[in-house]
């Protein structure tokens, strides 16, 4: 994607009109434009709460800021010659969405700043060793989901009690996904649930996997927490409800893509605090001297719609544990 049609999308054009300046900004102009490197898989909805929030703080693209997008677009093994080019320009920031985009601007600079607006567990990869003092140049906001993933498994337990054996659709070239895995495991045994893994590479393999998973019928299916599946939400919801297969998903673009359950952290909260972030490093502040924080806002989402389109009849004590129903 080239960097014009990326600040269409997060609305740039229109925040480039004088009248939608932010005051802070009109009043003083910086004489030096703040370049922020995006490593992401593709764009997402996150991403513009995160450029209006840059807005709110008095950067406006064109003015004061230029955006140098890098997407691996389906492909994380693309991520360290992206995280190469962002260092190599160099920007003055790195944000980063995603477990393997961290890890490559991590390998990439010692020295550039790093801002993670939404990471798994940086401990458990090693991106990391304290979230308090992080050291060296990265810092950000961790979305839980290594305990999330065995949450959302005790979701589907409590949805479908005579649940036994689940399909999980994961990424394996995200280093989050073994992480998750042991801990899902330690849960299946509690839950006396069996466990079978649905892996992809790249968004190429997705389309092969929800087949596969179509033809092993298991009672339900668990959605890692990853963005390049995240970016195939539609496809991904559309072929679980033809195959009339429940599942759980972590984010909540899959609930209004058409998913059945949605239970995790609100991306779209943790990117406008990385914006904050941004603002205070871009002031002088160092990555090292900012806590990396934990998300502290959970949803739990019920689209009754999907459940009705795989004749699947949600308690109404279920229903009453959720933060959003959607009709």
């Amino acid at each position: 994607m080239r960097r014009r049609e990326f600040i269409t999308l997060l609305g740039g054009a229109a925040a480039a009109s004088p009248i939608l300046w932010p005051l802070a900004a009109r009043a003083q102009q910086p004489a030096k434009i703040a370049r922020i490197g995006v490593l992401a898989s593709l764009p997402f909805p996150p991403l513009q709460r995160f450029s209006r929030k840059l807005r709110e703080h008095g950067y406006v693209e064109g003015l004061n800021l230029r955006f140098e997008p890098r997407f691996a677009e389906g492909r994380d093994d693309r991520y360290p010659a992206l995280a190469a080019e962002l260092a190599a320009l160099p920007v003055d920031i790195i944000v980063t969405w995603g477990t393997p985009a961290a890890i490559a601007a991590k390998q990439a600079t010692g020295t550039i700043p790093i801002v993670m607006g939404s990471i798994a567990d940086p401990v458990s990869v090693g991106i990391v060793s304290n979230l308090a003092r992080p050291e060296g140049n990265i810092t950000g906001f961790a979305a839980q989901n290594v305990d999330l993933e065995a949450k959302r498994l005790e979701v589907l337990k409590d949805l479908l009690p005579q649940l036994a054996r689940v399909g999980i659709l994961g990424n394996a070239a995200n280093q989050f996904l073994e992480v998750a895995l042991n801990k899902l495991r330690a849960t299946a045994g509690q839950l006396h649930v069996a466990l079978e893994l649905f892996e992809v590479h790249n968004s190429d393999e997705i389309e092969g996997a929800l087949l596969r998973l179509d033809q092993a019928r298991p009672d339900a299916v668990l959605v890692s927490a990853d963005t390049l599946l995240l970016n195939k939400r539609s496809e991904i919801a559309t072929a679980l409800a033809r195959s009339k297969l429940a599942a759980v998903y972590a984010f909540r673009e899959f609930a209004e893509a058409g998913g059945l359950i949605v239970y995790g952290a609100n991306l779209g909260v943790l990117s406008e605090r990385a914006a904050a972030y941004v603002d205070r490093i871009l002031k002088g502040a160092k990555p090292a001297d900012l806590p990396i924080q934990l998300a502290t806002e959970f949803e739990l989402i019920i689209n009754l719609k999907a459940a009705a389109a795989i004749g699947l009849t949600i308690p109404p004590t279920f229903i009453a544990r959720a933060d959003e129903v959607i009709e």
